[in-house]
């Protein structure tokens, strides 16, 4: 039977999955399809479910990794902790969320780390930022979070001294500022405080250099794109879905 999966949120114009999926499936003569579902609100999401019954899982990109959780049956510890699913398990008619951003960026951000990135700015405070900050405390690398409106636990971006800049070494974009088609915008980060002692990671994959990584390597920063999170959650979801799999009938 062709199993069905596929990706939620909205607008979903350039999305790597579904070249991905389809590539592994072809190499690996896995008999299933992975498309993409547009959803202008997160209301729609279960009928959505009812007018796709053969949905055995699916990923969830932004805006809705947090605003997805009440519409599940049920929500992983770890994905429940951070507050963000980004894939769902849907088995028997029940959804069970997980999060595999977290295990995506922490594996692809630790070669990189060097003895002086010991604190970290997360750039965002959506439900990308929130698994950032939970590999962040797996690494124990403790963070603060920048917005463009300050709160009590938020840094603005106005707040970024040349103080505060050198003292966090590892920066995080977790917006979509500047990702295609807006190539050109960029978070208002103060890139004139940024040496070669800093890493950026940014966790956008499109266009491989984002203007935020661009300005940093300007100054000597190391950088890094979204790309190799992106297949290392692709293969983490993949692996969720298929838990239990060979105890399913295989026809």
């Amino acid at each position: 039977m062709l199993a069905h999966y596929g990706l939620i949120g909205y607008p979903l114009q350039h999305s790597f999955s579904p070249a991905y999926f389809k590539k592994k499936f072809a190499a690996s003569n896995i008999n299933a399809v992975y498309d993409l579902y547009p959803i202008e609100s997160i209301t729609e999401f279960r009928s959505l479910l009812a007018a796709h019954p053969d949905l055995k899982g699916l990923n969830v990109t932004t805006p809705y990794k947090e605003a997805v959780i009440p519409y599940l049956d049920e929500i992983d510890a770890v994905a429940a902790e951070m507050g963000a699913v980004n894939c769902i398990v849907i088995r028997e008619g029940k959804t069970k969320g997980y999060n595999t951003d977290a295990t995506g960026f922490e594996k692809s951000l630790n070669p990189l780390l060097m003895p002086q990135h010991t604190s970290a700015l997360i750039l965002g405070t959506g439900g990308s930022s929130k698994a950032v900050a939970y590999a962040l405390t797996q690494l124990g690398i403790p963070f603060h979070k920048v917005s463009r409106h300050k709160t009590d636990h938020v840094f603005c971006y106005d707040e970024l001294s040349a103080e505060v800049v050198s003292y966090y070494k590892l920066i995080i974009n977790t917006t979509p500022t500047g990702m295609y088609p807006n190539v050109d915008h960029v978070p208002p980060f103060p890139f004139q405080h940024v040496g070669d002692h800093h890493l950026l990671f940014d966790l956008i994959y499109n266009p491989e250099e984002t203007k935020f990584l661009a300005m940093g390597k300007e100054r000597g920063a190391v950088s890094k794109n979204g790309f190799e999170m992106l297949q290392l959650q692709a293969e983490a979801s993949w692996d969720i879905w298929n838990q239990g799999a060979e105890s399913e009938d295989p026809e």
